[in-house]
């Protein structure tokens, strides 16, 4: 299997800013960054593919830990790059930065950005194929959606999520055409704060 997930929290997605590069993980972050690497300690993971930026680099490194897999760092699992408009509140922005047409100054089109996911998702079936076991594939939620959207299967009657939750857990078959068997789950995290609650 090819296990696809977000990184977990960082201060500016808790506070909806366009993140710059070298946002870390907060420490709720830190903490779901363990929840899921506890989940998918047993499942077979031995390399794992991440992201090089350091949100996604903290979230690899737990799974590192738990499953005693190999780690890659690329720059082609990056989020997608907003230039100028990165450390800006949503709230501040005045157009919609998603549209397809937007092109932010100094960053990635939307068309570059997903020429750019196609390569990366190229590259993580290649490293599938040459690995035993199964791969994990840490990355940023546009890069997640963009997968979805262009090299995919979604589940049938599926609804598309809207931003992927932080530490997701999406998991794909590796072979084409790449069906999704679970999209966007966040179990392990509603299980801890259930816990939590009750306690």
């Amino acid at each position: 299997m090819i296990y696809v997930i977000r990184h977990g929290e960082t201060a500016l997605n808790a506070a909806a800013v366009v993140q710059p590069d070298d946002t870390p993980l907060n420490e709720r972050g830190q903490r779901q960054a363990r929840l899921l690497a506890a989940r998918i300690r047993d499942l077979g993971v031995t390399h794992v593919i991440a992201s090089d930026l350091p949100r996604a680099v903290a979230t690899a490194e737990a799974i590192v830990l738990a499953t005693s897999a190999s780690l890659e760092c690329t720059a082609l699992l990056r989020e997608r790059n907003f230039g100028d408009v990165r450390g800006t509140p949503y709230s501040e922005i005045d157009q919609d930065i998603f549209a397809p047409a937007y092109e932010p100054p100094n960053g990635e089109s939307c068309e570059v950005f997903d020429d750019r996911v196609r390569e990366a998702w190229a590259h993580v079936v290649e490293t599938r194929e040459g690995i035993d076991g199964d791969l994990a594939v840490v990355t940023h939620g546009l890069v997640c959606r963009s997968l979805l959207f262009l090299c995919l299967q979604p589940p049938t009657g599926a609804p598309v999520p809207g931003p992927f939750a932080n530490a997701s857990l999406t998991i794909v078959q590796p072979s084409a055409p790449h069906h999704v068997r679970l999209l966007d789950c966040v179990a392990h995290l509603e299980e801890a704060e259930a816990e939590e609650t009750a306690g």
